[in-house]
């Protein structure tokens, strides 16, 4: 057998077994967007599989016909993309400074986040800082806690190490300050990891609702996370107002999920054509 035969028969499995992996993560998302579309008659005799049976967009009416609904997914879009946006920085700004083997303390202040990593102050001291901070009830609380993770700054921290060091030199040689230098050479080619750490926050506030729960009271404020749960756990009330005791409380179910997990999965495509190798080639002079 030929070399390129051997290359293709692993082309060829490769491909199958990736075939099988989509197949497997699809398979729950298709049963939840089929008990969405399907009929009463279909979902209460468990005849819904993959496919809807007895194709009908009630439960969706219900959901799009509740203007709590619709607000709270707009609020978390704007909540979401606000963090992602000071998360982002903050981060930046820890793990830039960690590369240079010139700050005093570096390794101190690398070990005291580390620490942060494996042991915290709990829930009860966390929600009394909240408190205490008179976050309760904000759009900040739901922001400043969990800012910065250090696990996605250690990602950046060791991409920023991986650019070669002669950039560096030759911007300051140009008679760049370090600030110049962060703006216009390391983030311009830090794409692909800026682009994973930013998905990274916006998947976990997007899906996070347990601050929300904790710390917020006012339904205006209401993630859309939250007001999943809410339909979740009182399968015949929507938002405290919109009640259909005809439908059936797991197609509702299944539609809300629908409405606050297709604009996530949105963001994907958006992100994927950062995500390329050989951003480095051709950066440094030869």
């Amino acid at each position: 057998m030929s070399q390129n035969s051997k290359n293709r028969i692993v082309d060829y499995t490769a491909a199958f077994i990736v075939l099988i992996a989509v197949f497997i993560c699809l398979v729950p998302f298709l049963y939840i967007l089929s008990q969405s579309l399907s009929s009463n008659r279909a979902i209460i005799s468990q005849a819904v599989t993959i496919y809807p049976i007895d194709f009908n967009i009630e439960a969706y009416k219900v959901v799009f016909g509740d203007a709590g609904m619709l607000y709270s997914l707009f609020y978390t879009v704007i909540l979401t993309a606000v963090f992602v946006l000071l998360a982002l920085t903050v981060t930046i700004l820890a793990a830039y400074p960690l590369t240079k083997k010139r700050l005093k303390g570096r390794n101190v202040l690398l070990l005291m986040m580390l620490f942060t990593m494996y042991f915290s102050g709990g829930l009860i001291p966390d929600y009394l800082n909240v408190k205490n901070l008179s976050l309760l009830n904000t759009p900040l609380a739901l922001v400043l806690p969990g800012m910065m993770s250090v696990y996605y700054m250690i990602i950046l921290k060791s991409f920023f190490q991986s650019l070669p060091d002669s950039l560096e030199e030759a911007a300051h040689l140009d008679g760049c300050n370090e600030l110049q230098i962060l703006l216009k050479i390391v983030l311009p080619l830090s794409k692909p990891a800026l682009a994973t750490v930013s998905l990274l926050y916006a998947v976990f506030r997007w899906n996070y609702f347990q601050d929300a729960l904790f710390y917020i009271t006012d339904q205006n404020l209401y993630t859309i996370q939250l007001k999943l749960y809410n339909v979740i756990n009182i399968s015949q009330q929507m938002s405290g107002e919109n009640v259909n005791v005809n439908l059936p409380s797991e197609a509702l179910k299944a539609a809300s999920i629908m409405f606050g997990t297709v604009p996530i999965l949105l963001v994907y495509p958006w992100l994927q054509k950062y995500f390329v190798s050989g951003i480095m080639i051709g950066a440094v002079k030869g």
